[in-house]
């Protein structure tokens, strides 16, 4: 009789840090390693838990004196797009889209690039180098994958080779119950075409088409303006101190 037990996680906790959503906040997490044979059902079982992965750790939030990160989740097989989604589909009808392994090119560092230089000059990843990308990308024992989007060139098939310009990626793990989005970017300069929301759109087709039910999108922090857009995704379920609850959606669906 094999008496052997399985292994389990090892979860340690970060020392305090500035809070990077909500001022004059200071933040702390609980992280463990998604290493091994086991880190595709880990990955499954931690991010259902309100976990995030990001490389090879999955962390979630342990502040000490504040509540405000909740995960999020969109139902897939019940979600109905609004009018400005429908206007965001359409904008975005000349794209494709394409799966690839998770593994890092030149050309998406350079769009990578450019998306932080526009959008997070001062934020934590702003300083990040080619290899920071690289290991972003590959450093992950999970069912992970890249969806690169590319404006299609005139006379090009459904069938080809895909060709045109890189314009948005999502870094994605493929999970048993859904997608999730752990990182997506996208050039700044085609705001019209509103890139953010048409990537997330495409993960809830993707996932409804897999027949799951789940697109996670991470962490709804209640009072940061700039992640307000997660609640325009409805329904959708928040994880609360019961469990998984679904969330009153929001009284206004303004455009990106």
């Amino acid at each position: 009789m094999n008496t052997q037990t399985t292994p389990s996680p090892q979860f340690y906790l970060t020392a305090p840090a500035v809070c990077p959503y909500l001022p004059g906040e200071m933040e702390r997490k609980v992280f463990t390693h998604l290493v091994g044979p086991r880190a595709a059902e880990m990955n499954d079982l931690l991010t259902q838990g309100g976990f995030r992965r990001s490389q090879n750790i999955a962390y979630r939030p342990a502040c000490e004196a504040c509540r405000a990160c909740v995960s999020v989740r969109i139902l897939a097989g019940e979600f109905e797009p609004t009018r400005s989604m429908k206007r965001v589909v359409t904008a975005n009808r000349d794209l494709i889209a394409t799966i690839q392994p998770a593994q890092p090119s030149t050309e998406q560092f350079a769009l990578f690039r450019r998306y932080l230089d526009d959008r997070h000059q001062h934020g934590g990843m702003s300083d990040m180098s080619a290899l920071d990308y690289a290991i972003m990308v590959e450093d992950t024992h999970v069912n992970t994958r890249l969806i690169e989007y590319r404006i299609r060139e005139p006379g090009s098939g459904i069938s080809d080779q895909p060709k045109g310009e890189l314009i948005a990626v999502a870094l994605t793990d493929m999970m048993s119950d859904g997608l999730s989005m752990v990182y997506s970017f996208f050039n700044p300069k085609f705001d019209k075409r509103s890139l953010g929301t048409f990537m997330i759109l495409d993960h809830i087709n993707r996932t409804r088409t897999l027949g799951l039910p789940h697109v996670y999108l991470g962490y709804w922090v209640k009072g940061s303006s700039k992640m307000d857009y997660k609640t325009r995704y409805q329904p959708q379920e928040q994880l609360m101190a019961r469990g998984w609850e679904r969330s009153l959606p929001p009284t206004t669906d303004a455009d990106d």
